[in-house]
Order: structure tokens, then C-alpha cells, then sequence
């Protein structure tokens, strides 16, 4: 528990993208004995990252038959696992991808819940850890480089398209991005949204959006009048996606109108909660409205932090006891989170079933 403490106390939540804690992260990969029966297998890989000079590491979920060890995927005392095969024999075939970037101050191992879904539906996903917004090396100073993440899923893509022989099991011509958060800014801005610094800038001027972020930025001293922001202006888009889904996307009151209107491929665009009750940070039928290809849909009975994996009895008193300000296990009331869950997958699955 004295770990847990440590991490909680210390950990750095998302700038912009609303805050998600990377508890589940730490014992990521539990390794049990039994051997894995299931139909959802999971390995790692690394990509070099021109904009970060280093690597980026990524998990990819994939379509498995039984076999390999079985893993528990993002546990602790706050949050459930979800069960995977650890290097499962493949499925024979080749199957769409999809790219999912988590919230700054997350990890890929928060997500095994729709990953294994996906997974299940016949889906490779491909889940990046991006340096500087993850869980364990997180900071308010990496967080303000938003435009670092679009180019961390392009990183991916390259070594996974430029090295077919090692993921045969991918089709590179059906490949789809999910993002959540700061990774549902990151999805739109590789799907062609750009940002406007000068608005980036006065992001915390004078309003908090209704989230935690901007408090998170003056606890840390970071103004963001002392930052270029220029970067976040440019096309960052990827022409090998083909379709997106974003969950609560982040700063998308920053993103142009004239860059929204040019993006050409279907996306659905999810709110958690009903609207009047979504935070304007991450309200997004605006922005959805102004892309063509785009739908939007509200989720009910959810709150920002539904989209976490579903929380242990005791994870919302340890995350009381450890002064955690933001209700991670809470949800609106009428559902519970694993009640969500299913709408949120099958919204998802559906989607990109029909996409891809």
C-alpha cells in the first residue's frame, strides 16, 4: 500500500484532456498460471518516435485462439483487471486496427475492458503509451506539448505498416483511431482537427471548463502565456486512418472550425452524461457538427471518469483516503459502470464493424 500511496500522492493528472489518474496502470501484467482460454491475446512492441528521439511502447490486443499465459491487464486495489492470453497463438487472417491513445496521465493498461471487446469482435487494438502523459512520467510541462501525442500514433503506424512481416495478422488498409480524453484530442487531431495556439494559450484565463485542469496547471506553476504553442497549429493528420471514435475529447473547444469542416472520414463523437450536464471542456456536439461524415451520441447515466475500468468495492474510499479530488468511481447514479460498459461497446464495435 506504501507504493499506492506514493504513486497516488504524487501522480500527475491530464492538462486540457481531463485528468485520469493511472492507478489502474501499476501490476499491469499480473502473470497467473493457468493457461489462457479465452479468445483475446496480447503482446507488446516499441516504435521509435522522431518527435521524442526515443521509443514509444505500445500493448496490442488481437484476436486469439486459447493458449499462452493467462495475464490480468490493469488491476489494483481501486480498479478490476481484464483477462488476456500473454502471446496467445493468432487467429489466422488479417484484421482491422484500431489505435487508441489514453488520457495524459493514463496508460494502455486502464482500457482491457473495450480492448478485450474489440478484441473479441475480430479487431487488433493497438494501445500506445505516450511518454511524458503516462502514468509514472507524467508532467504539466510534457502535458502542455499536446501536439507530441498525434505524432506518438504515427510513430506507431509506421513501424506496424513498414514491417508486415512482423504483424501479418494486421490489414493496413483498414485502420481506425479511439481515443478518450487527451487521447480523444489526439484521435481527432490525427483524423486532420488542428488547434489554435492563441486560444490554446488563454485556455486558463478565465474559466476552469469545469474540470480540474487548469487548477492542475497553477498547482505546478505552469502558465500557459510562458509556452510556444505554435506546434499545436500544425496538420498533424495521418491519411491511414480511415475512420475514429472519440470519448470526451480534450481542449476541443481549441480546435479550428475551418480544420474540423475539412476532415473527410467518418467519426462518431461520444459525450459522457447527459449533455447539459457534460463539462464544456470536453463538450463536443459543436465541434461534431461541423464534420460532415461525423455522428454524435450522449451516453447516459455516465460521468468523465466511466469510461475507466469498473472500480473494486473498496476503490472509491482508497482513493478518498489518498486525497484523490476527482470521484473516479463514481458514475451519474442510474447505471452502474459495467452497465455503461455494454452500451459503450457495442456503440464502439458497431461502428467500427460498419467503418472498417
Amino acid at each position: 500500500m506504501s507504493r499506492f500511496k506514493s504513486f497516488a500522492k504524487t501522480a500527475l493528472k491530464s492538462t486540457f484532456a481531463l485528468s485520469l489518474l493511472g492507478l489502474s496502470g501499476w501490476a499491469a501484467y499480473e502473470i497467473t498460471r493457468p493457461a489462457y482460454t479465452g479468445g483475446a491475446g496480447i503482446s507488446s512492441g516499441s516504435a521509435y518516435a522522431p518527435i521524442r528521439d526515443r521509443s514509444v511502447k505500445f500493448d496490442i490486443w488481437y484476436p486469439a485462439q486459447p493458449g499462452g499465459k493467462t495475464v490480468n491487464v490493469g488491476g489494483n486495489g481501486v480498479f478490476y483487471s481484464t483477462a488476456a492470453g500473454r502471446n496467445a497463438p493468432h487467429l489466422e487472417g488479417r484484421f482491422p486496427m484500431v489505435i487508441m491513445s489514453h488520457g495524459a496521465g493514463g496508460n494502455s493498461g486502464q482500457f482491457g475492458w473495450i480492448a478485450s471487446q474489440l478484441a473479441h469482435a475480430g479487431f487488433v487494438v493497438v494501445l500506445p503509451n505516450h511518454p511524458g502523459t503516462t502514468t509514472g512520467n507524467a508532467s504539466a510541462q510534457a502535458a502542455v506539448r499536446v501536439w507530441e501525442r498525434p505524432a506518438d500514433i504515427s510513430a506507431v503506424l509506421d513501424e506496424i505498416t513498414e514491417n508486415p512481416d512482423q504483424y501479418p495478422y494486421i490489414d493496413p488498409t483498414r485502420i481506425g483511431t479511439l481515443g478518450f480524453s487527451a487521447g480523444g484530442y489526439t484521435a481527432m487531431a490525427v483524423s486532420g482537427a488542428r488547434v489554435d495556439p492563441d486560444l490554446l494559450q488563454r485556455f486558463c484565463d478565465d474559466t476552469d471548463h469545469g474540470m480540474s485542469d487548469c487548477a492542475f496547471l497553477a498547482h505546478f506553476g505552469v502558465n500557459l502565456h510562458d509556452f510556444d504553442l505554435s506546434p499545436a497549429a500544425a496538420d498533424l493528420s495521418d491519411d491511414r486512418i480511415r475512420a475514429t471514435i472519440v470519448v470526451d475529447p480534450g481542449i476541443v473547444e481549441t480546435l479550428t472550425a475551418d480544420s474540423l469542416s475539412s476532415i473527410d472520414i467518418p467519426m462518431m463523437v461520444l459525450n459522457l452524461g447527459v449533455e447539459p450536464d457534460v463539462p464544456a471542456g470536453v463538450y463536443a456536439r459543436p465541434a461534431a457538427e461541423l464534420i460532415a461524415q461525423a455522428e454524435y451520441r450522449a451516453i447516459p447515466d455516465a460521468t468523465h471518469f466511466s469510461f475507466l475500468a469498473e472500480c473494486k468495492p473498496d476503490g472509491a474510499r482508497i482513493l478518498e483516503n489518498e486525497d484523490e479530488l476527482d470521484p473516479l468511481c463514481d458514475d451519474a447514479g442510474g447505471r452502474s459502470r459495467a452497465a455503461i460498459h455494454r452500451e459503450l461497446s457495442d456503440v464502439i464495435v458497431t461502428y467500427l464493424k460498419a467503418q472498417l
